[in-house]
């Protein structure tokens, strides 16, 4: 495919797809019901950031959400944050997870390096759902509780989830190879009554033992009662050595009904976790009712999914994917799941995994595919992926040669819908719609109901030109709040200090003046890690917990067309020098505290990190510094209390930018 650059057309849909799709369905049915008459997409987008109170209820109609309780107004005013949406409405998530069950088609296909293949049927899924909810309210779980999960992307993990909800239980997951740190630091903050977790884990074909860790948070958690153990790996692990242990089988096998408890349209349904650069995670809340709303809406009209499609996401249960492939049982679409490492036993095994279960959707991070890329792989040959009809890919820029890859190597007459979104408002901002071309390097569209806009410095909206990407009025998923946040000042801090009024991400974005954009990376210094992202704070505490570092600074240098690459700088104390013995215990304290994902590319030693005059880290000055950014343009020494440190700085963005 020669000469592809940035917003070259790569697929058109068809004539007849875009009128079978259900997007074009929804606009047919606002001009037959609502006598509503809109002839492009821009023009429905604009309907639905202009008329929010009308396009949010059109939803709500159109895919008859189940309420057992009307609303009594779909927005209490338009206002951010503290906007307040379908009061009175009555409902419960799990409810709508089952409303589409069928026989003719499983609920849940599973793949695992631990196990055989599974599927799930739609009539084993509820009946394990009731059985674990029977069993929760044994264990005294109620309404507002939380239950929290270190479980791999399994079925038994969705069981759980739904159990939880169907109760009017919070819900929280973390993936169990996390470590027991960045765990605790998640866990602890909400008081959990009860924990799901597993024995131990395989990735890449090796095991991991995690009852170690399950005992740590057990011994750390107080507030914990009971503590259900899976046995993973080993079929005769038991939980003796848990204080409040009991194993999952435990809990099977109960016949009981299924009861959804109903509950308010902003009642908690699930903690997730998003980072920043100081203090604890993020324990950011979402409601019921909006992620149901959303997530409808994303799978039916942006994803044009339909009842007995198939989705495989290549997800952990500790991103923001993993709830969204749950969601795929909102539509009554199968969730294909896979466990393990997608480059085990070799780089093309979620390309066999989708040829084996006849996706319809696949969905991984832009890493994996530049992986594929550079592995020079060849999937459409390799396999038969006829039924493979669109592409998914988030966590980080698709790039131009990305998207030539996908159309050259996998599938010439594919939908690509690179998707950009995030954990915090667990929804999508920009992304696919089936009646767009899809050009190389951007995305398609602006998603339905969301006002995002990029601005400049000034607050300004500017096209052609990248800027801050923002959210001009509420939507539904705005976090309800962030737990243990008093007035909701680190709420206010978080989205709405730059531009009071108007919700922030912390993304670069550009749109074009047709509503494609292209994403650039963060804006701030938030780690965006393969996708995952993890807050500086967190990776601070793990380094400097090694007794030979005082001092450090991580930054990491992804950007548009270029491969994430995170240095770590270190200041060490008076004497030690960074040999590979410190080396070692330093990535070591780094994979054992958070992930193995943000073991860092190198560590420098240096004598000095820079620091404002409140001291301050200067992440993003140095982060600018490196990306090739003049000094001039990105610090003020006037400004630092050491302006003397950025020397080295300056001859490493050199070497890295030549």
């Amino acid at each position: 495919m020669p000469d592809i650059r940035e917003g070259t057309v790569l697929w058109q849909p068809s004539a007849e797809r875009r009128a079978q799709s259900r997007m074009a369905d929804y606009m047919r049915w606002l001009a037959e019901r609502k006598r509503l008459q809109l002839d492009s997409y821009q023009a429905l987008w604009q309907w639905s950031v202009t008329e929010i109170e009308a396009f949010w209820a059109s939803l709500w109609e159109y895919f008859a959400i189940a309420a057992s309780a009307p609303y009594t107004r779909v927005l209490d005013a338009r206002t951010m944050p503290g906007a307040r949406w379908f009061e009175g409405a009555r409902l419960n998530y799990a409810e709508h997870a089952f409303r589409h069950a069928s026989p003719a088609h499983p609920a849940i296909v599973a793949l695992s390096e631990a196990r055989p293949r599974q599927e799930v049927s739609w009539a084993t899924l509820h009946a394990d759902v009731a059985s674990v909810a029977a069993a929760l309210r044994e264990m005294g779980v109620e309404r507002g509780d939380r239950v929290v999960s270190c479980m791999p992307n399994i079925p038994e993990t969705i069981t759980a989830f739904l159990a939880c909800a169907s109760l009017g239980a919070v819900w929280s997951s973390c993936s169990p190879d996390m470590g027991a740190g960045a765990v605790t630091d998640r866990f602890k903050q909400i008081a959990p009554k009860v924990m799901f977790a597993v024995d131990g884990y395989r990735y890449g074909g090796k095991d991991f033992d995690r009852r170690p860790v399950i005992e740590e948070l057990e011994r750390v958690m107080p507030t914990l009662e009971h503590v259900v153990l899976l046995p993973f790996l080993d079929a005769r692990a038991n939980a003796g050595s848990l204080r409040h242990g009991c194993l999952w089988p435990s809990l099977l096998g109960r016949v009981a009904p299924l009861a959804f408890e109903q509950v308010d349209f902003e009642h908690p349904l699930w903690i997730v976790y998003s980072s920043g650069t100081s203090g604890l995670p993020k324990a950011i809340v979402h409601g019921h009712g909006g992620i149901v709303l959303e997530h409808i809406k994303t799978m039916a009209l942006h994803m044009d999914l339909r009842p007995g499609d198939r989705l495989c996401w290549m997800t952990t249960t500790g991103w923001i994917m993993w709830n969204l492939l749950v969601g795929a049982l909102l539509g009554g679409v199968t969730a294909v799941l896979f466990d393990g490492n997608p480059l085990h036993p070799d780089a093309n095994t979620l390309w066999r995994v989708v040829a084996e279960t006849r996706t319809d959707c696949f969905g991984a991070g832009a890493a994996f595919f530049n992986t594929c890329m550079k592995a020079e792989l060849e999937p459409g040959k390799a396999f038969d992926l006829s039924r493979l009809r669109q592409i998914g890919s988030t966590g980080s820029p698709l790039t131009v040669e990305n998207f030539a890859w996908i159309y050259r190597a996998v599938k010439p007459d594919v939908w690509v819908a690179s998707i950009s979104g995030g954990t915090d408002p667990a929804a999508g901002f920009v992304g696919g719609c089936p009646l767009l071309p899809v050009t190389a390097g951007e995305m398609q569209c602006r998603f339905l109901g969301v006002s995002v806009h990029a601005f400049n410095d000034a607050g300004q909206p500017v096209t052609d030109e990248v800027g801050e990407l923002v959210v001009t009025e509420p939507f539904p998923t705005m976090p309800l709040s962030f737990w243990n946040d008093p007035g909701g000042t680190r709420y206010r801090e978080s989205y709405f200090e730059m531009f009071p009024g108007t919700w922030r991400h912390g993304d670069w974005i550009r749109f074009t003046r047709d509503g494609r954009s292209v994403i650039f990376g963060r804006s701030d210094t938030t780690i965006n890690r393969f996708g995952i992202r993890m807050g500086t704070s967190e990776i601070y505490r793990a380094v400097e917990d090694v007794p030979e570092v005082l001092d450090s600074l991580v930054v990491d240098l992804e950007y548009l067309g270029r491969a994430s690459y995170m240095p770590l700088f270190v200041v060490l104390t008076p004497g030690v020098t960074l040999d590979d013995g410190l080396t070692t215990r330093i990535k070591d304290s780094i994979r054992r505290r958070t992930s193995a994902r943000y073991v860092p590319n190198a560590i420098f030693p240096v004598t000095d990190i820079p620091r404002t005059l409140t001291g301050k880290k200067m992440e993003l000055p140095v982060r600018k510094l490196l990306l090739g950014h003049p000094l001039e343009k990105v610090a003020s020494p006037d400004a630092m209390a050491n302006p003397a440190s950025l020397a080295f700085f300056v001859e490493l963005a050199r070497t890295l930018n030549r």
